[in-house]
């Protein structure tokens, strides 16, 4: 059996070895996985970078591809159930990350000057596993929440939350659903009805705000993920109030509970004995937590408005916090 790996994806390759000695596994950079390095693998484990599709994976021997994220829009899902090909993404892996990331821009939006009621109403667009953690958190800091997730049946509708809230939070998965579309969500209708100081805030997927009506508004936004990844558009980062490179959901806890769901589904699928990563001989493979110190998001966004180029290897390099 043959596993094949995105090698930035921790734990993984030292779980296998150690745990599934007659399992091969063959660690590579993002852009050197293709169709010739896939043709004997049984397993693809990804991220983001990897686009998942009929050219990549016709005429392999793939039978279960795991994506180490929450979001699967790098997918083509539909080929894959075609083919018999299971898929699995990570749901809520690093969801606690992500919201210690919207409780940081919270607390550092007050050093911007931004013009903020005393007790600004947050309006959550999307209540899954992230969403529904952002909700708690600012209720308990004392904010009016109102929430929008038509999916679920829950809350407000979607111009309710542009009319009524100071900051706006995307926590929605990248679809072209017909009914619950979320590609372009944030657009220049949207925001043409908010306040006209509301705070937009993109910690989702890149497609879910039209970065350039963003841009043409005139309202302050942080944005953690892009449209054009890596290749960031200049202008709408230099406009930004805060802004990361795709890093909110990166954390030690966040990364080893994405692991560990990938492990379980390749023991579940092919019959292997469970791993848990989660035992102290793997705690050496933690590394040196990075700088989450007051101020953190402020610091990179400096760094990545003086490197907007350097998006992919700022991103690589990040040390987990």
């Amino acid at each position: 059996m043959r596993i094949v790996c995105d090698r930035y994806i921790p734990f993984l390759p030292e779980a296998v070895q150690t745990e599934w000695g007659d399992v091969e596994i063959i660690p590579l950079k993002p852009e050197e996985i293709d169709h010739s390095v896939l043709r004997e693998a049984d397993v693809l484990v990804i991220r983001t970078r990897t686009q998942v599709n009929e050219q990549l994976l016709k005429g392999t021997k793939v039978r279960l591809v795991c994506t180490a994220t929450i979001g699967y829009d790098h997918i083509d899902t539909a080929w894959c159930d075609e083919q018999d090909i299971r898929w699995v993404s990570c749901p809520g892996s690093n969801a606690q990350a992500v919201c210690d990331y919207v409780e940081e821009v919270l607390q550092e939006i007050t050093n911007h000057q931004l013009q903020m009621t005393n007790t600004p109403v947050l309006g959550v667009v999307g209540v899954g596993h992230v969403g529904s953690l952002v909700a708690q958190m600012a209720e308990k800091k004392g904010l009016r929440v109102i929430l929008n997730d038509p999916p679920k049946g829950i809350g407000e509708s979607l111009d309710f939350i542009a009319k009524n809230c100071d900051i706006i939070t995307f926590h929605v998965p990248l679809t072209s659903n017909i009914k619950h579309q979320t590609y372009h969500l944030c657009d220049e209708s949207f925001l043409s009805q908010c306040k006209p100081d509301a705070l937009i805030i993109n910690a989702a997927r890149g497609g879910v705000v039209d970065e350039q009506a963003l841009v043409r508004s005139g309202h302050p936004y942080v944005l953690d993920t892009w449209e054009s990844e890596p290749d960031i558009d200049k202008q709408v980062l230099q406009h930004a109030v805060l802004a990361t490179m795709h890093i909110a959901g990166y954390s030690w806890e966040g990364k080893r509970n994405a692991s560990q769901m990938c492990l379980n589904a390749i023991a579940d699928t092919f019959g292997l004995k469970p791993i848990d990563i989660s035992s102290p001989r793997y705690e050496g493979l933690i590394s040196e937590v990075g700088d989450s110190s007051p101020g953190w998001i402020s610091r990179i966004t400096e760094q990545l408005k003086t490197h907007p180029d350097r998006f992919e290897f700022l991103r690589k390099s990040y040390a987990l916090r």
